[in-house]
């Protein structure tokens, strides 16, 4: 299968309630992030697009026979084409929570992030002061080719002033994607200079990388960190894992954390990297798909070495499949929280009207034999709540044997007993830290990035006497002026300035100061390096293969 993806579009079900714990945000933001999204896995042996399975076959058709009946008759003037798309959601949220129906109009955006392109000029911006500011060209692209930079303010897009009108950041994406090959004009102010420079930018593919950051967090240690499984996203592990390798990794860190999933064939061939023999990794079946198995075929970059693969609350399907793979044939240790519990199959059908069906059709099982998929028997909202239902009884504290969904037993490699039924439940337990204050400090994070970017744009050789990551992480302090600043930017904001609150987060503000800088000149590698510096999980893990 060669397409699909979502982020909040189409999530099938709503969290019931806001409430009031401090962890809500945390908790419905992974909900929203996920969306549809949450393990779109498509096994690859059914590519190509799919049409109707027969048009004009002269069947009698209710749904149409009803919309025509409306159309004819109703009392007021409808939407036909809405009232369909109404009903296939409908009907499909009746089926599974995976089971959806895209339109017409998103289906590209959808597709995007998992095609792991998209067609456009290139550049990473942020609304500053309602003004287009160019956070950094991707290397490579259309934008750097003809010399766009950071800190530049795109005034114009061709002769429409795009500067000062309260745009919204996709009103920005919609007017400079399009078409490989197309040609946008771009007037922009740069820093220093009077004139506005125009600029001819000929769209081009655009990569949208699946990984996060890939980097030695020791001197044995690699860290990799995928935030998706698209089609790409093999080619970048692979990538990663050799530099690793050169760089002296004889111990591999795996995080899974928050990634909702993707193309099954990407999460098999990353397997078939970490596996030795003809091992099987996963097999899927459903009631009018064969059963198809997929196992390690070839020599793996990393066969060997010790493994750990870090999961929490967020990660889905592909996620699943991976480190299910891993945990059943006792090749790496599973450290965090008990993953989603998605363990649905979807293949994508492509209509004629330019939309798109994401239907169920098969189950995937680890090699022991277990499906993780939890019940949905509730309905899409239910299914959905869990995740927070497991928060409000504690599950992500402590563990204990209330969280085993289905207590048939399955056993690894070496017999160690698992369970199916709600996911994969780690090796070794990490809680979430109870002490922070995750609504205040997500409401301080989302600030960060554009205050960072201010200070980095104005001042771009601020980091230039750091000449590594691990210099920087052992001098670099956070000033004092410029804490003081983000608490009066804070004070000024929505998000309001809390004394008591603030002082309440300790270091945590710094350090995701310290990561967003770091950001600026290492890129996510620098962002993940100072944010995983206190990272527990990621503590055990090293830990863990030490011994």
């Amino acid at each position: 299968m060669d397409e699909f993806k979502d982020h909040t579009s189409y999530r099938p079900g709503q969290p019931a309630s806001s409430g009031s714990s401090p962890f809500m945000p945390l908790i419905y933001s992974l909900l929203i992030v996920f969306g549809v999204m949450l393990g779109f896995v498509v096994a690859h042996v059914t590519a190509g697009k799919k049409t109707p399975l027969s048009q004009g076959s002269g069947k009698y058709d209710k749904l149409e026979d009803v919309i025509s009946f409306i159309k004819m008759k109703y009392v007021d003037t409808v939407n036909a084409d809405q009232l369909a798309d109404n009903a296939i959601e409908k009907m499909l949220s009746s089926l599974d929570p995976h089971s959806v129906y895209i339109p017409k109009k998103d289906l590209e955006q959808t597709n995007e992030s998992l095609d792991g392109n998209f067609e456009g000029v290139g550049i990473e911006f942020f609304l500053v002061q309602d003004t287009i500011t160019v956070v950094s060209a991707i290397s490579g692209g259309p934008s750097e080719l003809v010399g766009i930079h950071a800190g530049d303010r795109i005034i114009k897009i061709e002769d429409t002033t795009v500067a000062g009108i309260k745009l919204k950041n996709e009103d920005v994406i919609h007017k400079l994607r399009g078409p490989g090959g197309t040609t946008v004009h771009v007037s922009i102010l740069r820093s220093g200079e009077k004139n506005l420079k125009v600029f001819a930018i000929k769209r081009d593919k655009i990569p949208l990388y699946s990984i996060d950051a890939g980097y030695m967090i020791d001197a044995q240690t690699g860290y990799i960190k995928i935030n998706r499984f698209s089609a790409t996203t093999y080619k970048e592990f692979h990538k990663k894992l050799k530099e690793l390798k050169t760089k002296g990794m004889t111990k591999l860190m795996i995080d899974l954390r928050q990634n909702p999933g993707g193309y099954l064939n990407a999460a098999t061939e990353i397997a078939d990297e970490l596996l030795d023999d003809s091992k099987m990794i996963v097999y899927t079946k459903g009631k009018s798909v064969e059963k198809v198995e997929y196992k390690s075929q070839r020599p793996g970059e990393f066969e060997n070495g010790k493994l750990t693969l870090l999961i929490d609350q967020g990660s889905a399907s592909a996620s699943e499949i991976l480190s299910g793979a891993m945990q059943d044939w006792d090749r790496g240790t599973i450290i965090g929280r008990t993953s989603f519990g998605k363990g649905l199959v979807q293949e994508q059908y492509e209509l004629p009207d330019g939309s798109a069906l994401r239907l169920t059709v098969a189950r995937y099982y680890t090699p022991s034999g277990r499906c993780i998929q939890r019940s949905y028997s509730k309905g899409s909202e239910e299914y959905y709540n869990e995740i927070s239902d497991r928060f409000k009884k504690g599950e992500f504290m402590h563990e204990d044997s209330s969280m085993i969904r289905d207590t048939t037993v399955y056993k690894t490699a070496k017999g160690r007993i698992v369970y199916g039924g709600g996911g994969i439940k780690p090796d070794i337990f990490v809680p979430l830290d109870t002490t922070e204050d995750f609504d205040y400090l997500y409401r301080a994070r989302v600030m960060i990035p554009e205050f960072i970017y201010k200070h980095y744009s104005a001042d771009p050789g601020m980091l230039d006497k750091y000449t590594t990551l691990e210099q920087y992480n052992a001098n670099y302090k956070v000033p004092a002026e410029m804490l003081a600043e983000f608490k009066a930017t804070m004070s000024k904001d929505s998000a309001k300035l809390d004394e008591k609150r603030f002082a309440k987060l300790g270091n945590r503000v710094d350090q995701y100061i310290k990561a967003y800088l770091a950001k600026q000149k290492w890129q996510t590698d620098g962002f993940y390096y100072i944010l995983n510096q206190d990272d527990k999980v990621v503590a055990k893990a090293l830990e863990e293969m030490k011994k």
